[in-house]
């Protein structure tokens, strides 16, 4: 199994490259959001739910995370986690992921556990500027996560900025490939799909 990283600020166009990728590599690929790996803070009342900083590191479950990485790799299928961003809290289903390939991997905090980065066979870096991210997260929790104006420019200022500056832009110093343009640079994901596609071959390594 390849297990390729994709990291970058939130509204880099991680989801949209990973997604292409999968596409253009083909079935053998399955994509995981990270993102679905917040701990479970369902115990606490929604009011404080909203008070938590969900753009730091530790607000993930990390060893989960590992441990369902593992499990794939080793040739078993793992639950898949889901996250209801409008209630804050985990909504895990019971659909199987199961082994392929190719595993993708997305996500804000996605090169933080060192564990996870050494299983990584290709680590990509979404390199877009700071204001164009803002916008299209605008866009996004506004149209799919049913958010207000003022909550979004609240919690970027809160936290999703301050944790970019932090963390996340550093991040760039682990990548093996820096993406621009976004995720529908067709011209990366066509060379990167096909490097893919020769590695599984055989061709290169």
């Amino acid at each position: 199994m390849l297990i390729i990283g994709v990291c970058g600020a939130s509204g880099s166009g991680k989801s949209t490259l990973a997604m292409e990728l999968k596409n253009a590599v083909g079935d053998c690929a399955t994509v995981i959001n990270h993102d679905c790996y917040y701990r479970d803070y369902s115990h606490l009342p929604f009011e404080e739910r909203c008070l938590l900083n969900y753009d730091e590191p530790g607000i993930f479950d990390h060893d989960l995370f590992l441990s369902d990485m593992q499990a794939l790799m080793d040739g078993q299928p793992i639950t898949r986690k889901q996250y209801d961003y409008s209630r804050h809290c985990r909504a895990d289903s019971d659909e199987l992921i199961y082994p392929s390939d190719v595993l993708i991997i997305e996500g804000i905090h996605s090169f933080y556990d060192e564990r996870l980065c050494s299983l990584m066979f290709l680590k990509l870096y979404m390199s877009v500027e700071p204001d164009i991210c803002l916008l299209r997260r605008i866009t996004r929790d506004i149209n799919e996560r049913g958010r207000a104006i003022d909550n979004i420019s609240a919690q970027y200022l809160t936290t999703v900025k301050p944790m970019y500056d932090k963390y996340i832009r550093n991040y760039i110093e682990k990548a093996d490939v820096i993406v621009a343009h976004g995720g529908k640079n067709a011209r990366i994901v066509s060379i990167l799909a096909g490097y893919v596609r020769d590695v599984l071959s055989g061709e290169s390594v």
